[in-house]
């Protein structure tokens, strides 16, 4: 085996032969008595040499494998980087940038650069879903290179990555980047089962919906509702085990005698799971993924991506309009709309129930005409998700 010096570890004979002693002769030729080796600390060495060096670079790559796949946040990365020459190329091995988490690539949009942009893409290369799917929506939505994002995404989907699956079915669903005959809804159900298949609670909660009201696939209520209520558990399960370190002091969790709201009602303050809401609980909802993140604060920074076009009205989502009406609208109020009725009947749960009015008709449905998407009824959601 090498280390960085070229050497290789000794042999086993090479050892015991500097264990032996060996006899010495003085300059008339007699036999001098056995004399012992002079014991070499490891102080010494550490004035010689490094012993970092001595490391080979397969043991210092894997400990940053376990590194890039179990940091919280970009920074510990980064720090790595920046150590020294050695630990700042072989962090940028092809395995080690493979290993990494979504939460290594957590990044800001106030500290998007082109050495994010690289470096996403130096890891997407190496094969890491992860960087696929965060840079294929960065690129999607906020760079507005459709191609490249969705082919990225479309990569991330193929190594099974449950949320560029989704992503990929919510664009099928809304025909975005294109116009509204290229809405695929047979696709979208399609991408949406896979995805609940791996466990993602939004696609589930989707198909559900699908599968309640026929949409892009044969009605069937009674499973439609097995499928939102299998979302709704699995979403109890992930907030619990989230907040299993907060169970000890006693404020992840509080309870309210009267669950069901009245229409003077406002639900408790900061958010909440939607689920343990409707019986009065209020535990922390679980975190949005680093791209809707970064989706969300690159919108609020900037603006709304173009004349028309409108952001989702889910906090967790971020996902903005490709084109006008896009995304629909609440049928009672019309003042909120949803790229899918997974972030609809999360939010409407999460606050625009105790906020929805019905009003006559929108103020400005006969400037525009009536939305081409058509209305999500607030109500209905009520009964899918109840």
């Amino acid at each position: 085996m090498r280390t960085r010096k070229g050497c290789c570890y000794p042999r086993a004979e090479d050892v015991w032969a500097e264990k032996r002693v060996v006899k010495r002769r003085d300059f008339t030729g007699e036999h001098l008595p056995y004399r012992k080796r002079q014991r070499f600390w490891p102080e010494m060495a550490a004035e010689k040499s490094d012993l970092f060096d001595s490391l080979p670079d397969d043991l210092v790559i894997s400990i940053l494998s376990k590194l890039s796949s179990s940091g919280g946040c970009p920074l510990d990365f980064v720090n790595v980087l920046m150590t020294c020459k050695r630990l700042n190329s072989l962090a940028l091995h092809s395995l080690v940038l493979s290993k990494g988490s979504s939460k290594m690539f957590a990044i800001k949009a106030k500290n998007w650069s082109e050495s994010a942009h690289r470096f996403l893409k130096l890891c997407a290369d190496a094969g890491n879903a992860e960087a696929c799917y965060t840079l294929g929506m960065i690129r999607f939505y906020c760079l507005q290179n459709r191609g490249s994002g969705a082919s990225l995404m479309a990569k991330a989907a193929i190594s099974s990555h449950a949320p560029a699956l989704y992503s990929l079915a919510v664009i099928q669903f809304n025909g975005s980047g294109g116009s509204k005959n290229d809405k695929d809804l047979r696709a979208g159900v399609a991408l949406c089962a896979r995805a609940a298949f791996l466990g993602h609670i939004d696609a589930l909660r989707e198909l559900g919906h699908c599968l309640q009201d026929g949409y892009g696939v044969r009605q069937n209520i009674a499973e439609g509702r097995r499928f939102l209520v299998q979302a709704n558990a699995r979403e109890l399960a992930a907030v619990l085990s989230t907040s299993a370190s907060k169970i000890s002091s006693g404020s992840w969790l509080t309870w309210s005698p009267h669950p069901i709201p009245h229409p003077n009602h406002r639900h408790m303050s900061g958010p909440g799971c939607p689920l343990l809401s409707d019986f009065g609980c209020n535990v922390p909802a679980p975190d949005a993924h680093p791209a809707s993140r970064f989706l969300a604060e690159w919108y609020t920074a900037k603006g709304v991506p173009g004349p028309g076009l409108r952001l989702c009205s889910h906090v967790g989502c971020g996902r903005p309009e490709t084109r006008k009406h896009e995304f629909r609208r609440c049928s009672v109020c019309g003042a909120v709309n949803y790229c899918s009725r997974a972030c609809q009947a999360l939010d409407w749960k999460l606050r625009h129930k105790a906020e929805c009015a019905p009003v006559e008709r929108w103020l400005d449905e006969e400037a525009e005409g009536i939305d081409g998407d058509g209305g999500v009824d607030g109500d209905d959601a009520v009964m899918g998700e109840s």
